[in-house]
């Protein structure tokens, strides 16, 4: 008898589809990275919204993976690399590109689309601009392009101010972003009107909110529709500093609970959801922050950052796990409510008027400028401006199996 580790294996039998290509780029943009897309070069059934889209989102990322480690895909198991974007030439007068962004759940068999990254809008530019949806007439030979982003998920323009080199995008440079390893060419990212959607910008009428939360109590809160809707509350409300890092949280499933039934109440309180089951089924937004007076502490780098280096903390959660970082549309939801006086972010950071603030995050600090006003009796933002990088990482096709989809 054979020895049956040398046995030969049993014959494959040639029942599935076999695997399709599809053109794609990988990017980093800010603090998160994500797979690009053209709309034209997605399978045609992808082309539109829809289920077809979805499955195939998911398959490239690698979800739903129970393991949570997306091994069979290109996410990086977190919510800051479950990323994807699907780029247009833009459908809107004066605007170049049309961006469509979709988080991926790393667990669960759904795609996101209720909010923006606006991380990943650093590499919009940059894209629009190698993917000639930007009209080679505007693009310098060396200087500054300014791209014209229409997002298409909050249906908001942005302006992403991309540096030419040589008549091409400059990804090297000197800017140092915290929560990335390697310095890279600056682009400056311009929020236009911030507030997210229709609604207004504090859905509640409240710059501060009583947030009757089960099993939690009464929390005092800033909720917030700019940039992405964000639900502030004070650190020593629920226990924190302000100063924590990722391990402090992430592992602690009974904190991760309350910050998740904190979301809940309040996404029903602002008017995202009617009941806070359907939370589950909306976890890109909306955000939750705790905010805190300066402190000093060592960022997850070892860097440390001192009190007088910053104007306040801020510690926010993206899909259920504290971030590594800020995601750009919290960042621009804390330069708009600081901006504010009154508000939960306005007073960590001192209270008073103000038209940017330096916070202190787990990576480092970020610095954040918003201008809002008051008309017709209602807060409005007018901008809010942030610098970012971006840099391809990869670029030619993706491969899913053929079905999938």
């Amino acid at each position: 008898m054979p020895n049956s580790l040398y046995a030969k294996p049993a014959r494959l039998k040639m029942t599935s589809a076999p695997q399709i290509k599809v053109p794609a780029t990988y990017m980093r943009g800010g603090t998160s990275k994500g797979v690009f897309f053209r709309l034209q070069d997605l399978p045609e059934s992808a082309q539109i919204p829809g289920e077809a889209r979805d499955k195939l989102l998911l398959r490239v990322i690698g979800s739903p993976d129970p393991y949570g480690k997306q091994t069979d895909g290109m996410g990086g198991a977190t919510s800051s690399t479950s990323k994807t974007v699907i780029l247009s030439k833009s459908e809107q007068p004066e605007h170049d590109v049309d961006y469509l962004f979709g988080q991926v759940s790393i667990d669960k068999p759904f795609v996101d689309w209720s909010g923006n990254c606006g991380n990943l809008t650093a590499a919009v530019g940059a894209f629009a601009i190698n993917s000639g949806f930007v009209d080679a007439a505007r693009v310098p030979e060396n200087g500054i392009c300014t791209v014209r982003i229409w997002q298409a998920n909050i249906k908001k323009t942005i302006i992403a101010h991309v540096p030419i080199t040589n008549g091409e995008v400059q990804e090297t440079g000197d800017f140092e972003l915290d929560g990335v390893t390697f310095p890279a060419a600056e682009v400056q990212i311009e929020f236009m009107d911030p507030a997210d959607g229709e609604g207004a910008m504090f859905p509640t009428g409240n710059l501060v909110d009583d947030l009757e939360v089960p099993g939690v109590g009464t929390l005092k809160a800033t909720m917030i529709n700019a940039g992405i809707p964000t639900i502030f509350v004070n650190a020593a409300d629920i226990g924190y500093t302000g100063t924590e890092l990722q391990e402090a949280i992430n592992g602690d499933d009974k904190a991760l609970a309350m910050f998740e039934t904190i979301r809940a109440h309040g996404a029903v309180k602002m008017g995202l959801i009617e009941t806070v089951e359907e939370a589950a089924a909306r976890q890109h937004t909306p955000k939750v922050a705790f905010v805190a007076a300066p402190k000093g502490y060592a960022a997850s780098s070892g860097k440390q950052v001192g009190a007088g280096d910053i104007d306040l903390l801020v510690r926010a959660l993206s899909m259920g796990k504290l971030h590594h970082a800020m995601m750009g549309t919290a960042a621009v939801a804390i330069g708009t409510a600081a901006a504010i006086p009154g508000t939960l972010v306005n007073l960590a950071a001192g209270g008073g008027e103000r038209n940017a603030v330096t916070f202190g995050h787990p990576s480092g600090t970020l610095r954040v400028g918003a201008e809002a006003e008051v008309v017709n009796g209602q807060w409005s933002a007018t901008k809010a401006i942030m610098s970012r990088s971006a840099r391809v990482l990869m670029e030619g096709c993706v491969r899913v199996p053929g079905n999938s989809f």
